[in-house]
């Protein structure tokens, strides 16, 4: 059973650009993403999945200096990047997770692989029905599902964001392609915001970093905050994947 990661990582971004290679206390948010996410005991092998961008030369470099392995493609496309790891490293099951996470939680990724696996599910994930806070996403998916997305994915929406034509055509959402599995929480944490897509989310990262580090679990994090009402407000009003909205709203003008 072969099991491989793949983060996808850019410097482009409309909303806060070269976010990954931001640093707090000498370390980039990349770095403390990579490093959080190889505790995971089920991953075999982690690849970066970057672009074809001149400045993306920065993520390789990193990379580099780090011993991770990555792959340059397609700025849009990245069904097409994972495809194209997939088809050269020919796993069972790829986890995807992205790099704009820098708390993305081991134990959560091997929460989500594990029952994936054993149940034989093509697609499983924590955000079916999100109780995990924001930014602690974890998607698992058979090579044989993202095949068939790569072939049969017409919209720029399902080619962006990788996953769409998995979960839009999987049991959970009336689709009879894919069969699939949804951990959830017995609290519900998802108004929380671990994530940096925006200036104030990196604002919050900073301030839980210069006090917690960065190697504790998400939970540490979200009762640090708890304990701080003044820190939920700084990024509490930034909905919740306004990236693949605004991706679907231009699906619509393009059609």
């Amino acid at each position: 059973m072969k099991i491989i990661a793949i983060t996808q990582a850019r410097v482009g971004s409309g909303r806060l650009h070269a976010k990954v290679l931001k640093t707090i206390n000498g370390k980039s948010l990349l770095q403390s993403h990579i490093e959080r996410a190889g505790k995971s005991t089920l991953i075999q092998k982690l690849i970066v999945a970057t672009t074809v961008e001149p400045d993306a030369i920065k993520i390789c470099d990193l990379c580099d200096e780090l011993g991770v392995p990555y792959y340059r493609g397609s700025v849009d496309n990245v069904l097409d990047r994972f495809y194209q790891i997939g088809r050269a490293e020919k796993p069972d099951y790829i986890v995807r997770i992205t790099s704009d996470c820098p708390l993305i939680d081991p134990r959560v990724i091997d929460a989500v692989i594990e029952p994936c696996v054993k149940g034989g599910y093509d697609y499983a994930s924590n955000t079916i029905k999100p109780t995990f806070p924001d930014g602690i996403d974890v998607e698992v998916f058979s090579f044989r599902a993202l095949e068939a997305a790569w072939k049969e994915a017409a919209l720029p929406s399902e080619r962006e964001h990788v996953t769409p034509y998995i979960w839009k055509n999987a049991f959970h959402n009336g689709g009879n392609l894919f069969n699939s599995y949804s951990l959830e929480l017995e609290e519900d944490y998802s108004s929380y915001r671990l994530t940096v897509d925006e200036p104030k989310d990196f604002e919050l990262i900073k301030i839980l970093f210069e006090n917690l580090g960065d190697a504790q679990q998400w939970k540490e994090y979200v009762d640090f905050i708890k304990s701080h009402d003044e820190l939920f407000d700084i990024n509490s009003s930034i909905g919740r994947n306004e990236g693949y909205i605004k991706s679907v709203q231009n699906d619509i003008k393009i059609n």
